[in-house]
């Protein structure tokens, strides 16, 4: 395999990292991106996602009954937030796997029970309702672990939903085996070997677009980067279809290379992009009261691919008629050209 490809994929993430770890709209890229590569996860997989559908349903207001495909996006949309949210190396431990793949119970909260040193006892007793009432939690969260635990076991055992011999949990092992064997070599390389072992392994019957979001956190665990969580799905979707489907090892290795590169290219593009977009919403707050709702609704308009009206009114705690107001005074960009149904977006 040819250093040069790998070597320009290492350079694109880092600079992408190092560029966002500055940046001013990193939150607002971040949240742009989860919903545009779960579109792009679906697309991969055939399925043509609209990201205005994508964010609608997020916010419990679509506009019409959620398909499947809306469904497994919002999955992916779900998995890609709570990886970023975690420790870098939770996605690829056994207990982040289990939560990933829907296999662990809830976690169950609460500290020792044990006063701070220096504290007396006595006055971090609770009172007799607060113990209670902590009292009917544990046993409504214990009720919800068990018909967890449940659904899961009849999930795994239903021969029509899910082949008996599948060992899932053998076959993670063995994709979790190759990624540590890898893990003396470049962070980018070692990350495509377990996206193409995951491939070659399929450890989970339903959700093959996982392996994709595993190896980007991979990138993570091995503090390549640190700010963000790659979109390799979005540089997946920028090869042809003859290079991600190829039978040749060493080409498909080569592929999720370039795919990491093409999707830290494609990041720092719509960071510009972006980033000039915002500047150019915010002189529009010059002489502006200091009780403006105008710069909540950028920083919320930045947020989201597309907001509509019903969105800024729960987001800014107004009425529809003024969200209306905040979005002719900002000049959204129209998003869906309908008169019935109305979004807005910047560039």
């Amino acid at each position: 395999m040819k250093a040069t490809p790998l070597a320009a994929a290492e350079d694109a993430v880092a600079r992408l990292d190092e560029r966002l770890s500055r940046s001013p709209i990193r939150d607002g890229w971040i949240a742009r991106t989860h919903f545009t590569d779960a579109c792009d996860s679906l697309w991969l997989a055939g399925e043509l996602i609209h990201v205005e559908d994508l964010v609608l349903h997020n916010e419990r207001m679509d506009v019409r009954t959620p398909t499947h495909e809306i469904t497994r996006a919002h999955a992916v949309l779900r998995a890609r937030r709570r990886i970023l949210e975690a420790d870098p190396g939770w996605a690829l431990s056994r207990d982040g796997l289990d939560v990933l793949r829907g296999r662990s119970a809830a976690g169950q909260g609460g500290g020792t029970g044990k006063p701070d040193d220096g504290d007396d006892g006595d006055l971090l007793e609770p009172e007799r309702d607060d113990l209670d009432l902590a009292d009917e939690f544990a046993a409504l969260d214990a009720a919800v672990a068990r018909s967890q635990d449940l659904l899961s076991a009849t999930r795994s055992r239903d021969p029509v939903v899910y082949d008996p011999d599948w060992d899932e949990d053998k076959k993670l092992e063995e994709w979790r085996d190759s990624v540590k064997r890898a893990s003396d070599l470049p962070p980018v390389l070692a990350a495509a070997m377990a996206l193409e072992a995951w491939d070659s392994v399929e450890p989970l019957q339903h959700s093959p677009w996982l392996g994709r979001l595993l190896a980007s956190a991979l990138l993570r665990g091995r503090g390549k980067v640190r700010s963000h969580l790659p979109c390799l799905n979005t540089g997946m979707r920028a090869l042809q279809r003859e290079r991600r489907h190829t039978r040749d090892r060493s080409a498909r290795l080569l592929a999720i290379i370039d795919a990491f590169a093409a999707g830290a290219a494609r990041g720092l593009e719509e960071h510009d992009r972006w980033g000039l977009a915002r500047r150019h919403l915010e002189r529009k707050l010059v002489d502006r009261r200091s009780t403006s709702r105008l710069p909540v609704l950028i920083d919320y308009v930045m947020s989201r691919p597309i907001v509509s009206t019903g969105m800024i009114a729960k987001e800014l705690s107004v009425t529809p008629r003024a969200a209306q107001n905040l979005v002719a005074e900002l000049g959204l960009r129209e998003a869906t050209g309908k008169a019935r149904y109305r979004a807005w977006g910047v560039l």
